[in-house]
């Protein structure tokens, strides 16, 4: 047996190994035309996109732009660090709280303007927590965090929601920020999108960047711009962050990269009390160049607003010489000129009534009613009046340029980033299981293998489609198809457990030798070092929609521990295998690639499992069934059979007996995944009817049924003989015991 000495428990890690980004050529391609555009389209790119090699590309181009340019203060320890971010807080403070005291439309103008930033939550801390980085003390305590700011299963009482329903009660509504049309709303400056990047950015490699993410979230949480801005109280007080903080700064005294990673978190401090005053400077800009508008300049801004709208309905309407519709596909529009004409025309000239054609045009009953908002017909109702009183234009139109300065900056650097530390080449094909198994863990250094990682989780899944006929004869699943209802659902998985999990089940009469015991817990041990991960990525931003996605995100907390690390999953199966005199390396590590302890076949499932969680949007449905079936497995005559075994030779239990206690029936995971499933389909039922509950189904359904094709290998044998006889056979019989992964 080989005996491993590099990952001790507890894990102290501050940071992961600097090693090379992996990425192909297709995905520079793409980088480097997504960088080029506008920073509203990197934005999108970072958001939307969460499967792709060319937004983690973007992402660390994003990163060395941003980072390259902090020069951090020599801080020793929590308290000067409290300090130094306490005095840019207190710099701040003046602006801020005059920017939330401004009248009611300058208000809502900046609070759209800081609204990329305000629901970014803390984005940052979305994926710290996967199979590279867990179980380390620092990433539990941060995860622990984020389960808090997430609302831990409740998204209504999270951070987001807060801040959303401040911003309604303050007049702002805007759609979701994955939304297409939210950059829109918000009327973005480029500024804003290029600081939000940066955020988006760190949080597509947090664990390459785990310095840095400690130090992004402490600063932000202590400094608290989006709470002074709405006037509303910490969800995350800075003495709980700052609490974290110094554990940090604690583990990095017995780190051999402490000093470097002490440098790294300041200089991610540095940056972000830069940017903090620069988009409070912005904030600023706006405004004051708002509040200098004359009532012709607000009425432009209306007009620019909602001139490309306007098509080609007003040809008989005529402004001057010209037809409005030729006024309004000037390509540009001479704003100055549009409005000189407006003021002039008859659609603004005063009838007897007082009022004119253009303002009874927008009320109810008129041609234009409802383009207009409340507030841009107050603003036409009182240019109305100004020109009916015979005051003077003020055509002179101050352009909005806010933050532009700064924008150039970034956008050169960013278009100039060239890390060194990013090689462009295509994956290599016919990897054997192991170094699939290293790059795929480690996918933010290989990006590069997600076109190959997705090819091996369809073909699981299509694999697995065989027990769609034959899986009533599983020892612990039953994947055989059948149409969804919930009830059909409710009673099929009702069966599985009493039938094949718990009424089968008596105590062992015999108990294996020690060695066998081990040997057979070797062959579960890969899949419970990576516990969890297949949902690792559904509590993301911009994906974090449906009552779904919080059941299964809590879920993904429970096997984390919920931030306490002797509660932790990975921890426990770690302590599992020390019992047994098994140490080995983590599986981030190069060195898990030669160890010998966990045998080859046992990659399979794992790998799966992975794979299925890189794809949290395309294959959602795959992972609920999947889901299903791993919370189900841990339940009844197995399980209870593995603690017996493990008693005898004075093994370890803990990992076990968290699984059966924590993934029970009654109100357990087990449960809980048949919830979520229902869950979703609802909403599909609601929003796309019955005949899109049956495909989405057949989907999750195929997810469930690749748990079961890895846990039953002698029924799939067995059906594998049986298609390539010459002679029809009979019936599968039910394998004697499970056959897990090997």
């Amino acid at each position: 047996m080989n005996v491993h000495t590099g990952f001790p428990l507890p894990d102290l890690t501050t940071s992961l190994p600097r090693a090379p980004f992996h990425f192909s050529p297709k995905a520079a391609r793409e980088a480097t035309a997504v960088i080029a555009g506008k920073p509203a389209g990197i934005f999108r790119q970072l958001l939307g996109d969460q499967e792709s090699e060319t937004t983690l590309l973007v992402a660390r181009r994003t990163l060395e732009a941003f980072l390259t340019t902090a020069e951090p203060q020599a801080c020793t320890d929590a308290d000067a660090i409290a300090a130094w971010v306490k005095q840019t807080r207190t710099e701040l403070v003046p602006a801020v709280t005059a920017l939330r005291e401004a009248a009611p439309e300058t208000r809502e103008l900046v609070l759209r303007q800081r609204a990329p930033l305000t629901l970014l939550g803390c984005c940052w801390l979305d994926t710290v927590s996967q199979a590279a980085t867990q179980p380390s003390v620092i990433v539990n305590q941060l995860f622990g965090q984020h389960f808090f700011l997430q609302g831990e299963g409740i998204p209504q009482r999270g951070q987001l929601a807060r801040r959303r329903r401040a911003l309604a009660e303050l007049g702002v509504h805007l759609p979701e920020i994955e939304a297409a049309d939210f950059l829109r709303q918000a009327a973005v400056r480029p500024l804003t999108a290029l600081h939000a990047s940066f955020y988006l950015a760190l949080s597509r490699l947090p664990a390459s960047f785990l310095p840095e993410v400690l130090g992004v979230h402490y600063a932000m949480a202590a400094l608290g711009v989006d709470d002074l801005l709405l006037g509303t109280e910490p969800h995350l007080p800075e003495a709980e962050a700052r609490a974290v903080l110094a554990d940090y700064l604690a583990l990095t005294d017995q780190s051999p990269t402490g000093d470097e990673d002490r440098r790294r978190m300041l200089a991610a401090i540095a940056l972000v009390l830069r940017l903090e005053h620069e988009h409070t400077t912005l904030l600023t800009e706006l405004a004051t160049w708002y509040e200098g508008l004359s009532l012709d300049a607000r009425v432009a801004q209306i007009v620019a607003r909602h001139a490309s709208f306007a098509g080609r309905q007003h040809r008989s309407v005529r402004m001057g010489d010209r037809r409005l519709s030729d006024w309004l596909d000037g390509e540009p529009l001479d704003l100055a000129e549009f409005v000189a004409e407006f003021r002039a025309s008859r659609q603004m000239k005063p009838a007897r009534d007082g009022t004119c054609r253009f303002l009874k045009s927008i009320k109810f009953g008129g041609p234009m009613f409802g383009i207009f908002d409340e507030r841009e017909a107050a603003t036409f109702t009182a240019w109305a009046e100004t020109i009916s009183a015979g005051e003077p234009a003020d055509l002179d139109f101050v352009p909005n340029t806010a933050g532009d300065d700064r924008a150039v900056g970034w956008a050169e650097a960013l278009r100039g980033a060239e890390p060194q530390d990013v090689v462009i080449a295509d994956a290599e094909s016919g990897l054997e299981d192991r170094q699939l198994f290293h790059r795929i863990v480690n996918v933010e250094q290989f990006a590069h293998i997600m076109a190959a990682a997705r090819d091996r989780a369809e073909a699981g899944l299509a694999d697995a489609e065989l027990l769609f006929t034959h899986g009533a004869d599983g020892r612990i699943t039953n994947a055989e198809y059948f149409d969804y209802t919930p009830e059909a659902l409710m009673e099929r998985v009702e069966r599985i457990y009493w039938d094949k999990l718990v009424n089968p089940y008596q105590p062992l009469t015999e108990i294996p030798d020690r060695d066998e015991v081990i040997f057979e817990q070797t062959t579960y041990a890969l899949a419970s070092l990576v516990d969890g991960s297949w949902a690792h990525r559904i509590g993301n931003l911009g994906r974090n929609h449906r009552q779904s996605d919080a059941m299964l995100f809590a879920i993904y907390a429970d096997e984390m521990g919920r931030g306490d690390i002797t509660k932790n999953h990975i921890t426990l199966i770690h302590q599992v295998l020390a019992s047994m005199d098994i140490h080995l390396p983590h599986i981030r590590q190069p060195e898990f690639r030669n160890q010998g302890d966990l045998p080859d076949p046992t990659y399979g499932f794992s790998i799966h499992q992975v794979c299925l969680s890189l794809f949290p949007d395309t294959l959602y449905n795959e992972i609920l069934g999947y889901n299903l079936g791993i919370e189900m497995f841990a339940l009844g005559e197995m399980r209870l059979h593995e603690i017996q075994k493990l008693r005898r030779h004075h093994l370890d239990v803990s990992y076990a007996e968290a699984h059966l206690s924590i993934d029970n029936f009654s109100a357990g995971h087990a449960r809980q995944a048949a919830d979520i499933i229902v869950s979703y389909l609802d909403d599909v039922r609601r929003n796309s009817g019955d005949e899109a509950v049956q495909r989405e189904w057949r989907r999750i359904w195929r997810g469930y049924a690749s748990f079961a094709y890895f846990v039953e290998r002698q029924l799939v044998k067995q059906v594998r003989e049986q298609q390539q006889a010459p002679a029809a056979p009979s019936p599968a019989a039910p394998a004697d015991s499970v056959d897990l992964v090997i």
